[in-house]
């Protein structure tokens, strides 16, 4: 059975937080572990900025049905990484083949952060991400991988996992790649229909928590007119640049064919034109836009809309290209 007693001081050595929990050393499940990559979970415990990491005694202990330790570190509320365990754990299960990770034993194979947060109507913190993003680089770079070996476990399981909630792993193995060459990520923000002080709707606009395929806590909907009665989202652009523009909306065969999106441009506003019908519950490119530098509405959903069914806003994200 081998061991990654380095893990400390490779994640101290890229500025990551981190807090040693006992004797992480010799903590650890019987069997194999040879570590080709790392796998991002969410715990589906809620913390906050006073409970930051309600899930650790799990993750140490285990359940009554599954033995701990149940990662190799969990990332808490604030970012800091309390290392439990430098051998194998009970974290990924059975594998499907996922990128360059083969069919498996995936707590062979995977080293697990589980990062506390619910998935449900809680995302993972901005430092979370960032802790995890660095962590995970430099431990690539230590087993001499590359960013493609960083994983979500809903990539790899054979269970129908979802974790980790409300996070592109494709935008996450960019942000690694970039971490590991010395780069700093893309700019990037979200804003939600829940978003304090960036999301704007008349009263026409309803509050739905129907769909599971929702962003975050709920969403919103109203009937198409004609009239715009635009739903819009705020956002704080940094400069002026090409960023991609991308939407999330909940998908129902009741919901609108035809849902305008306007993107506030340099040169003026831009008409794109969705089906909200399918292709919900997650994030759908609209294009990549010039968008000037400041804090004003950037992205809209309207109303008008000649087809049938409810027009959905829900969330939208701006990423720097």
């Amino acid at each position: 059975m081998a061991t990654i007693p380095w893990l400390v001081d490779v994640l101290r050595g890229a500025g990551v937080q981190v807090v040693v929990e006992g004797d992480w050393l010799n903590r650890m499940r019987p069997g194999d572990f040879n570590p080709i990559g790392v796998l991002w979970h969410h715990t589906a415990a809620t913390s906050s900025a006073t409970n930051p990491h309600p899930a650790l005694n799990v993750c140490i202990n285990g359940r009554s049905d599954l033995p701990g330790p149940l990662c190799q570190a969990l990332v808490d509320y604030h970012g800091v990484f309390h290392v439990i365990s430098a051998g194998r754990c009970n974290h990924a299960g059975s594998a499907r083949a996922s990128g360059p990770i083969p069919a498996g034993d995936g707590n062979t194979m995977l080293i697990g952060w589980e990062i506390d947060y619910n998935g449900v109507n809680q995302e993972m913190t901005t430092a979370q991400y960032n802790a995890s993003v660095a962590a995970t680089a430099a431990v690539l770079k230590r087993l001499g991988r590359d960013a493609s070996y960083a994983r979500g476990h809903r990539e790899t399981s054979t269970t129908g996992k979802i974790d980790p909630s409300f996070i592109d792993l494709n935008k996450m193995r960019s942000d690694v790649a970039a971490k590991m060459a010395g780069g700093t990520p893309a700019w990037t923000s979200t804003v939600d229909n829940s978003t304090a002080g960036r999301f704007t709707a008349s009263a026409n606009w309803g509050t739905s928590t129907y769909s599971t395929q929702r962003y975050g806590a709920d969403y919103r909907f109203a009937d198409p007119v004609a009239a715009s009665d635009a739903a819009w989202y705020k956002f704080n652009v940094p400069a002026t640049a090409s960023y991609r523009v991308e939407a999330w909306w909940p998908a129902n065969a009741g919901y609108n064919a035809a849902t305008p999106y306007i993107v506030s441009t340099t040169t003026g506003n831009r008409t794109i034109i969705v089906d909200q019908r399918a292709t919900g519950g997650q994030w759908r490119t609209l294009g990549t836009f010039t968008l000037p530098a400041g804090d004003a509405n950037r992205v809209a959903v309207s109303r008008w809309s000649s087809a049938a069914g409810l027009v959905i806003a829900d969330a939208v994200r701006l990423t720097r290209v």
